[in-house]
């Protein structure tokens, strides 16, 4: 990937100050993807660093990520791009653990320290299961795997038993973002019974809703006095501009459309009466927030790991569909505005949180539960060395 001149020359220089640390100061580091990592490390962060009072180094691809000013002291932030200063930043990373979100350590470019035996975290940025979202291999190469559930418990050690893959540590962690946002939303004093907002968030893939269906199901939305909010997925804006092109030619002008191409504002995400989605891991946490079915556009489901049938266990995202949410084919969109008001209705709610109960560990306190790991696991690695 080309850069400007002077982001290529900033990343080079803040890998250089990082570089520059010493042992103690690089205990703990935190590397950011994107923009949507932040939604998976930010009370991991707060407790380590808040509650338990280390110091931690947050590394990002980032160019305007927030925490590259953030006033914590106990933090500190540098911009190493996604290029070749990315690279040797992993290649030659001296730290005891290093906790990111990004699948596929080893597959491709990315590789563990070639100096340092650096103790490798993946925390998950979605619910679903491990065979069925990720590539083949993704998360093989990691020390320990923050769970949210005993699917993912299951679906890894069958993984490691196929593959005889030298057992991982896995912890019982849970989703820090679902806490969060449930949190919000209980905190939401007046719920906003007039509101008729409609959340749209797509997956990536030739089959997405978008692809299928998108401007007519907008179009059905918009003439039934729903306000919409598009979320694509960021791949989506990379691998399908013209019909992103299409799409704001048509509504753009529209008052009642909100093209959203970053992280959905939380105000709006909490005052929405549905979500309609794909197979994007967002519609989970939507179901568990507000414990309201989404709908889901009966679209192929995209297939990262051609292998995934080697796993003998049923994906959590298939196996819940119709329990969390109302499973509608492309073909039947039209029925959706009158679905949308009968869900107001359903009794869902409980069902919802028995699910909820038996898919995610921890709720409520995850957070707490990864930072005192990390306290133990940093007190065994210092003993080890």
């Amino acid at each position: 990937m080309k850069f400007p001149s002077f982001l290529a020359g900033l990343a080079w220089k803040e890998l250089h100050k990082f570089e520059s640390l010493n042992e103690n100061q690089s205990t703990i580091v935190f590397y950011s993807e994107n923009k949507a990592s932040m939604n998976h490390f930010k009370s991991l962060i707060s407790e380590l660093t808040e509650k338990i009072g280390f110091e931690i180094c947050y590394v990002t691809s980032v160019k305007n990520d927030p925490m590259l000013t953030s006033k914590n002291q106990k933090i500190k932030s540098f911009y190493i791009g996604d290029g070749a200063a990315r690279t040797k930043f992993f290649l030659t990373l001296k730290a005891k653990i290093l906790i990111m979100d990004m699948p596929d350590l080893e597959q491709f470019h990315i590789k563990r320290s070639k100096v340092y035996p650096v103790h490798y975290i993946y925390i998950f940025h979605s619910m679903f299961s491990v065979h069925s979202y990720l590539r083949e291999g993704a998360i093989d190469h990691y020390d320990t795997i923050f769970c949210v559930g005993e699917h993912h418990v299951k679906e890894i050690r069958q993984t490691e038993k196929i593959y005889n893959l030298k057992p991982k540590k896995l912890l019982l962690y849970g989703f820090p973002r679902l806490d969060v946002l449930i949190q919000q939303y209980q905190n939401v004093t007046k719920k906003n019974s007039e509101s008729k907002l409609i959340l749209i968030t797509p997956s990536y893939g030739k089959n997405n809703l978008l692809e299928i269906c998108g401007i007519e199901l907008i179009e059905i939305l918009l003439k039934s006095n729903f306000k919409v909010l598009l979320r694509p997925h960021f791949k989506i804006l990379k691998e399908s501009e013209k019909l992103m092109k299409k799409i704001d030619e048509e509504f753009g002008n529209n008052s009642n459309f909100i093209l959203e191409k970053g992280i959905i504002p939380t105000e709006l995400f909490q005052s929405s009466i549905c979500m309609i989605s794909d197979w994007s891991g967002i519609s989970l946490e939507y179901a568990f927030t507000f414990e309201r079915p989404p709908i889901f556009i009966d679209v192929p489901k995209k297939i990262l790991n051609n292998n995934s049938d080697k796993i003998f266990l049923e994906p959590i995202e298939n196996s819940i569909r119709h329990e969390v949410g109302h499973v509608i084919l492309p073909t039947n969109i039209k029925e959706i505005p009158n679905i949308i008001e009968s869900l107001k209705n359903h009794e869902y709610t409980e069902k919802i949180k028995e699910i909820r109960s038996k898919t995610v560990y921890n709720i409520g306190k995850s957070s707490k539960i990864g930072a005192e790991y990390i306290q133990q696991l940093i007190k065994e690695l210092r003993t080890q060395n």
